[in-house]
């Protein structure tokens, strides 16, 4: 078996840039992986877990309901059981019983667990090791990842999806999708044939499917249409590089599956010309050129609900084909400040990756050397107009995900995957539709290319048990998923207190305390930290 342990990127591993393979020589290996799960890592499973008196939130769009018990017998719910109505006793006559352990979650909300389509598992380049990730993941209730492009080595991200399925480390369920050319050593795709041969190797690594860029159109087609015949999944950035041969609408003829972001959707939407309107000194490799031209992009397509626009959205939909935003990794182009100092930096954001966002013109996505309002004016134009074609998408049974593309643009892991959730929000999603699209559609998109059921993202019998547990209601506040959680006045006291973050993420029947994750990540910054000031002292005293 021919691997690398190693970045296969020519670029970041955003999933913005268009990717070319390089030479192992030239590759990152600076990634270790997550230590092994210790015995104080989590409770279970057990042989019969009862789960009492919580309200659920299906994950279905279904209002919640409660109080419910529900029975998890190993790694599967095997019952979800209503015990009453709010308002009055449980009634305890006729309640499961037998329980080797049990859960108390009266008052408590409990729904499937998250699952993020666009999550990188660190990098050196920002020095974000994979423990600091996974629990800020699962320290959210985000239970199952897409890593998009295997950004550390297909061979790394193997082993730790491996381990993790098997449970001996802390994180979320991985599916291992790789970026054509990445791993192996036949250089480059750059024809059909390299194409499906590249295919048909990743599908014997035992891969979950593939992450596109900018390809030209025949070798698109062979990567898409090989990856079908071996049941594996395909997602797409359709960077500006490419995106002028094709653009969402030509590749999803060809069966991708999902899109990333939106490039290529806006130049599908364009009535009278098929080129983005670039300024006439523009340069990809400028990425303030490209950040700010990007969000003068959407006002260029076609009016929404015009003929044309509605042209596009009606054949994507009877092609099936999945949209992934991940706005959040764009909102600091509407509102830096925001970004920037959002309160949870302080506790949760390691030093080496605060000085990757600062403005540089060599670390991706720290495009801020020359930010203006009016930049910032026309992105939160772009996002009107872009969510307006996300919330007409589902509105007419199109399915809409949630991925959040963190560790770049001042987005942390686990927090900015919630605030995608107040985004889609924002965009017009009720709250039990952005819950859907938070996990049910995430899981129907990682198997509907493998031909088998769904194993997670819905609260049923028979599921996989990966679940959180919050104690605040977050069908009426979404910020009471946050870590930090939500801002709230005591009325008998007159204090301000903070309440929320998600309380218990379960994986496999195995019970996590979230907030005890969370101080682990807490723990790894302020180590950090410390090290850092170390070296500093150490440094100065040897002046």
């Amino acid at each position: 078996m021919r691997l690398s342990r190693s970045w296969q990127a020519g670029v970041l591993a955003f999933g913005i840039l268009a990717f070319t393979a390089v030479p192992a020589a030239a590759q990152d290996r600076g990634v270790e992986h997550s230590p092994d799960r210790g015995p104080g890592d989590g409770e279970g499973p057990f042989e019969r877990l009862i789960i009492r008196g919580a309200t659920i939130i299906d994950g279905t769009g279904a209002p919640p309901q409660g109080p419910m018990d529900i029975v998890i017998e190993g790694n599967r719910i095997v019952a979800i059981r209503s015990v009453g109505t709010p308002g009055v006793p449980i009634r305890e006559q006729g309640r499961p019983g037998g329980a080797t352990r049990e859960l108390d979650a009266h008052g408590m909300y409990v729904f499937p667990g998250f699952v993020d389509l666009h999550g990188h598992q660190g990098g050196s380049s920002q020095g974000t090791p994979a423990e600091y990730v996974h629990k800020l993941w699962m320290g959210h209730g985000v239970t199952t990842v897409r890593d998009p492009g295997s950004g550390n080595g297909v061979e790394w991200t193997l082993e730790e999806s491996r381990r993790s399925a098997n449970n001996e480390i802390v994180a979320p369920r991985l599916f291992v999708y790789v970026r054509p050319g990445s791993g192996w050593d036949e250089g480059p795709v750059n024809t059909a044939d390299q194409a499906r041969a590249y295919v048909r190797w990743a599908a014997d690594q035992g891969v979950d499917g593939f992450k596109l860029g900018s390809y030209d159109p025949e070798v698109m087609a062979a990567l898409i249409d090989e990856a079908k015949q071996h049941g594996l999944g395909t997602q797409a950035h359709l960077g500006q590089m490419g995106v002028a041969r094709m653009n969402v609408l030509d590749a999803a003829r060809m069966g991708l599956g999902s899109m990333e972001h939106w490039y290529g959707l806006p130049e599908a939407l364009f009535n009278d010309r098929t080129v983005q309107d670039f300024p006439y000194d523009y340069n990809y490799n400028n990425e303030y050129h490209r950040f700010g031209q990007a969000g003068r992009l959407w006002r260029q397509a076609a009016e929404p609900f015009s003929d044309h626009w509605n042209s596009v959205m009606n054949e994507l939909l009877e092609l099936g084909f999945v949209l992934d935003p991940t706005m959040t990794i764009y909102e600091a182009s509407r509102d830096v400040m925001r970004a920037r100092e959002a309160e949870w930096h302080a506790d949760y954001t390691l030093p080496s990756l605060d000085r990757f966002y600062t403005p540089s013109r060599t670390s991706h996505g720290s495009y801020w050397f020359a930010w203006t309002t009016q930049d910032e004016i026309e992105w939160k134009n772009n996002f009107r107009i872009w969510m307006s074609f996300l919330n007409e998408y589902k509105n007419r049974g199109g399915r809409v995900c949630t991925g959040s593309d963190s560790g770049f643009i001042y987005k942390l892991y686990g927090f900015d995957y919630i605030r995608e959730l107040e985004l889609l929000q924002e965009a017009g999603f009720h709250p039990l539709e952005v819950f859907r699209s938070a996990t049910l559609c995430g899981a129907e998109t990682l198997y509907e290319p493998k031909g088998v059921p769904i194993e997670f993202g819905v609260l049923r019998p028979g599921m996989l048990a990966d679940l959180a547990i919050v104690e605040e209601n977050p069908v009426h506040n979404l910020k009471v998923l946050y870590g930090t959680g939500a801002v709230f006045l005591n009325d008998e006291t007159g204090e301000v207190e903070r309440r929320g973050g998600v309380k218990y993420t379960i994986k496999d029947g195995i019970i996590y305390d979230a907030e005890a994750l969370r101080a682990d990540v807490r723990r790894i910054v302020e180590e950090a930290k410390t090290r850092e000031a170390n070296v500093s002292s150490s440094s100065e005293a040897n002046q």
